[in-house]
């Protein structure tokens, strides 16, 4: 964290999103890497991380986009321009026409989403590749709101839901298991996809690993990871893909707020110019804490605070942290690992305004404010 450490935060704006090149250039080599090495391609699921004004450095590196949504689709096509990947668990009859200007890959929830969108697919102008999602059935991701394989999940074709005579057109599979997950995860998944679909693989061109690869956290054991892409291709000799998001920019951004007011009621309680329900929604939804640069946990520093937001919401409480001095009206406070999962995801709840959104360099201490946010923003999602 010695980056930030060294950066004058009296230059950024607050509340805002600061996300850091020479950390995405740093994850962007670790993926690249296990790319060249494991021979398979790496794209980025927008739903992580969508900030466009980073496109034009990672496209240097990964071949394309996953995206979720006609708005996530169209994204990709016009600020990443590479490959564009669809997947959704539903796709509207309004917009898949537009999903066939737009995409490469679609892939398909259920062989009825295939039947009933083959038709305009053989009809498009342009050549889409088309998959279907498959549920092994097998659990890795231990909080159930993010395990897109617990019992009852809409997500992916189990084995019983599968169809053979239905494969006409089709040249991939695709599985999504992980979320924030090491290298031993996906070894323990391979072998569950391969018992329950691997009959079907000859049939195929390409494979999507899916998300959750947390690939440029410290600890994740790439070599590992290459190798069991390179064994898998040796057995099916198919494209590999993997879409993680997080991972392109996991320690790459920060949250900068600032102190608006200190009250006392029971414990020192700090209301900031931010929010965890509209701001850093995933601290109420996982929920976590996230760190902050320069503070520790209560007591482990001479003064401890409950970091509070904005809004008028009674539970929009960040945590408790402790700092060496008292926390006064104007100090700043940076939230570390803000870049995913936060502009993708937040909101304008009670009128506030979005944070601005800035690239900076923490070898050279620049910033630079991309965009910012007012009441146009916040007035324009309603009616």
């Amino acid at each position: 964290m010695s980056g930030w450490d060294g950066m004058d935060w009296s230059k950024a704006p607050s509340p805002a999103y600061v996300v850091d090149e020479a950390a995405l250039e740093r994850n962007l080599a670790l993926l690249d890497d296990v790319q060249r090495r494991a021979g398979c391609k790496i794209i980025m699921a927008l739903k992580g991380f969508s900030m466009f004004g980073a496109f034009p450095l990672i496209r240097r590196t990964l071949c394309g986009a996953a995206a979720s949504s006609l708005n996530e689709a169209r994204l990709a096509r016009e600020e990443f321009k590479g490959e564009v990947h669809v997947y959704a668990p539903a796709y509207r009859d309004d917009e898949f026409e537009q999903y066939l200007e737009l995409a490469d890959h679609i892939v398909f929830n259920s062989f009825n989403q295939w039947r009933r969108f083959r038709p305009a697919v053989q009809k498009a102008k342009r050549p889409i590749r088309c998959g279907l999602r498959v549920n092994p059935e097998h659990s890795e991701v231990k909080v159930p709101l993010y395990d897109p394989c617990a019992k009852g999940s809409r997500l992916g074709i189990t084995l019983d839901a599968f169809e053979p005579d239905g494969l006409e057109g089709i040249s991939g599979l695709h599985f999504h298991t992980l979320c924030e997950l090491n290298a031993d995860a996906l070894e323990r998944t391979l072998p569950a996809v391969e018992s329950r679909f691997g009959r079907w693989f000859e049939k195929m061109e390409w494979i999507n690993f899916g998300g959750g690869h947390h690939i440029t956290r410290d600890d994740y054991d790439r070599p590992r990871l290459v190798e069991l892409v390179r064994d898998f291709k040796r057995r099916w000799p198919l494209d590999v893909y993997l879409e993680p998001g997080e991972a392109i920019a996991l320690n790459a951004g920060v949250l900068v707020a600032r102190v608006l007011d200190v009250v006392r009621n029971g414990v020192d309680i700090a209301i900031l110019d931010t929010s965890a329900a509209a701001h850093m929604p995933d601290v109420l939804e996982m929920p976590y804490r996230p760190n902050i640069l320069g503070a520790g946990e209560p007591g482990a520093r001479a003064h401890t605070f409950r970091l509070a937001g904005l809004t008028c919401l009674a539970g929009d409480v960040i945590g408790d942290y402790s700092f060496d001095r008292p926390l006064e009206a104007g100090d700043t406070l940076v939230f570390l690992d803000m870049a995913h999962y936060t502009m993708v995801k937040n909101n304008t709840f009670n009128g506030l305004n979005l944070p601005a959104i800035a690239l900076c360099d923490t070898r050279t201490g620049g910033i630079r404010v991309l965009r910012s946010f007012g009441y146009e923003d916040y007035r324009n999602r309603l009616s």
